[in-house]
């Protein structure tokens, strides 16, 4: 009679074996798209050129190398800030901008760039940063105040969703009255770019996303606790109210701070979970947080490096939606 395979040797031999396959390929495919993106681009580059001099040297080392920076820390950040609001609010087409963070930046970037000649504010690139991170956060204090005054999850994304379309709506009546220059200067901010992050930005980005990164990070258990339901999770020991806090303050940093560098970028927080979960074949996440974050560095960087193909560049947020969009279609029509 042949002997049953005990569940801990099964785990042990077969899903982690394809889990470190998979973060092995997922690895690799980053190194891989991370060099391709440094040399691709309406100017050829060579790779040799970082180490080089002259007029490539500097190219490569001012514009190319912090962009695909930006590219891997953006994609790894909205995709773990669309798998906190999945995971939170139970709902598959949850993304990183629910809770009205990306519209607090756009108000505060409108108000500076629609509004400000008229006050006589230049609208310089640090200004932008600047007004968008306040409007992010002004909308994440409100969020977060409610997320303590509430007790369903299901509140507190209406709520979320009502701070957003006050915040279009304020946007709306702006553009309405802005002049054509300043109008079309707010368009391309809100078409999102990676270009426009370089060394002394990063300086700033880089904390803000790994301190929302480290966040996620400790709530890997809790999450998982969640995934069950409130009361599942309450069942556990688990304090409901204060890991949705931590999770409403996570999302602001990954979600609002690279809004307020690169703008809004499109699909990629709903997309890339559903990749993740798809390839590991599973929704414990003490693998699909690495892997949800690697697989958002790698959309994102196959994108810019799409975009950077041809003559004049492609916004980025218009490439992530022609990946995330299909996506997102097969999610409805299957679910």
């Amino acid at each position: 009679m042949r002997e049953r395979v005990p569940e801990w040797r099964y785990f042990a031999v077969t899903v982690l074996k394809r889990s470190v396959s998979l973060f092995l390929v997922l690895s690799i495919l980053l190194a891989g798209l991370f060099v391709l993106d440094l040399s691709s681009g309406a100017m050829h580059v060579p790779l040799s050129a970082l180490w080089g001099s002259g007029i490539e040297h500097q190219i490569m080392l001012s514009l190319r190398l912090p962009k695909a920076l930006t590219a891997v820390l953006a994609g790894s950040a909205l995709a773990l800030s669309g798998l906190m609001m999945q995971t939170l609010f139970r709902n598959p087409l949850a993304g990183p901008y629910i809770l009205g963070v990306s519209s607090g930046a756009t108000l505060g970037v409108a108000t500076l760039i629609l509004l400000g000649t008229v006050f006589g504010f230049a609208a310089t690139s640090a200004m932008t940063v600047v007004c968008a991170i306040i409007g992010s956060v002004l909308v994440l204090l409100l969020v977060m105040l409610f997320s303590y005054r509430v007790r369903s999850n299901v509140t507190l994304l209406i709520v979320g969703m009502m701070i957003g379309s006050v915040a279009g709506a304020l946007v709306n009546v702006m553009q309405n009255y802005a002049n054509p220059d300043s109008l079309k200067l707010f368009i391309v901010w809100t078409l999102g770019s990676l270009s426009s992050v370089g060394w002394e930005e990063m300086r700033w980005l880089v904390p803000i996303v790994l301190a929302g990164m480290l966040l996620v990070v400790m709530l890997i258990k809790p999450l998982n606790g969640l995934i069950l339901g409130e009361e599942y999770a309450q069942g556990l020991g688990i304090n409901i109210r204060r890991v949705r806090f931590v999770m409403v303050v996570a999302t602001g940093l990954l979600a609002g701070g690279i809004t307020a560098f690169c703008g809004p970028i499109a699909f990629v927080g709903v997309a890339v979970p559903h990749i993740a979960r798809g390839l590991f074949r599973t929704s414990n996440h003490m693998q699909t947080v690495p892997a949800t974050a690697l697989a958002g560095a790698n959309l994102l960087l196959i994108c810019d490096v799409i975009s950077g193909a041809f003559t004049y560049p492609l916004p980025i947020s218009t490439v992530s939606a022609l990946f995330g969009a299909p996506i997102v279609i097969y999610i409805i029509l299957k679910k």
